[in-house]
């Protein structure tokens, strides 16, 4: 299997970053994507990535709620380290009124931008998106109305099917399927039923968003196996089937070969 989104190098694992990573070899996650946040992070997420060796790779780019006063200066190192190149994708990107509006002007600036970039680069990109959904599709069809090629992946996506589809129009996005979906009446359940296999990616977005029995405490990349399972169950599929088909679409969107 492939967690396509964890943030290992967060403080949360600071005191056993070793044992989370061999635990999640032990239950058979055999890569993981790290996400950029900032440039605050980004130091920790590098060192970290280097420590695991072959079994990480990394992106680079500014999340919507790391945007602020200093949004130029953080978006001027994000492109300075797409410059410098060996990056899997850009993001974690995107667009988030949940927590505050306050930027929200310049949160889709810099989410426009950095979806050109990522164009640009070839890249995929990482997409958050939080009470916000409308003004990201405005965005996403305006670069795609003017001939913009965008490719990459929806984490944690959580709507419905009509949502899905509209992604799909936009470009060869996959929805990236975590915890939520073991949550009791996750509606993200009853949607990907009618999602192909083939456009999902797993993730368990940790330290965040533990699946069902973890709720309530700290998320690893060592549970992507319950997220799989749930899976196969809605679809009535074998759990082989499901870490076999989503992991080489991971290592397709990733270019993880």
């Amino acid at each position: 299997m492939i967690d396509t989104h964890t943030h290992l190098y967060d403080e949360a694992f600071t005191e056993d970053f070793p044992q989370a990573l061999k635990r999640a070899v032990d239950a058979g996650v055999e890569h993981m994507v790290f996400p950029g946040i900032d440039s605050s992070v980004h130091t920790r997420m590098t060192e970290c990535a280097a420590e695991a060796g072959d079994m990480v790779s990394t992106a680079v780019g500014l999340h919507p709620t790391s945007v602020g006063e200093n949004w130029k200066a953080e978006l001027d190192f994000v492109e300075k380290r797409l410059a410098e190149g060996g990056w899997s994708a850009v993001g974690e990107i995107g667009l988030d009124r949940h927590w505050s509006d306050t930027f929200f002007k310049e949160q889709v600036e810099v989410f426009r931008k950095q979806m050109i970039w990522a164009s640009e680069e070839g890249l995929p990109v990482i997409i958050h998106v939080r009470d916000a959904h409308d003004t990201v599709f405005e965005v996403l069809e305006a670069l795609a109305d003017a001939g913009t090629v965008m490719r990459g992946v929806f984490h944690a996506f959580s709507g419905s099917i009509e949502t899905y589809r509209r992604i799909r129009r936009c470009g060869d996005f996959l929805i990236g399927i975590g915890g939520v979906v073991t949550y009791k009446n996750a509606g993200v359940a009853v949607t990907i039923r009618d999602i192909p296999l083939e456009e999902i990616v797993l993730e368990t977005d940790s330290p965040w968003l533990p699946p069902v029995p973890h709720r309530g405490r700290r998320n690893e990349p060592a549970y992507l196996g319950l997220i799989a399972a749930k899976i196969a169950g809605i679809k009535n599929i074998p759990v082989a089937t499901v870490d076999k088909v989503t992991t080489a679409a991971a290592k397709k969107l990733f270019n993880l070969y």
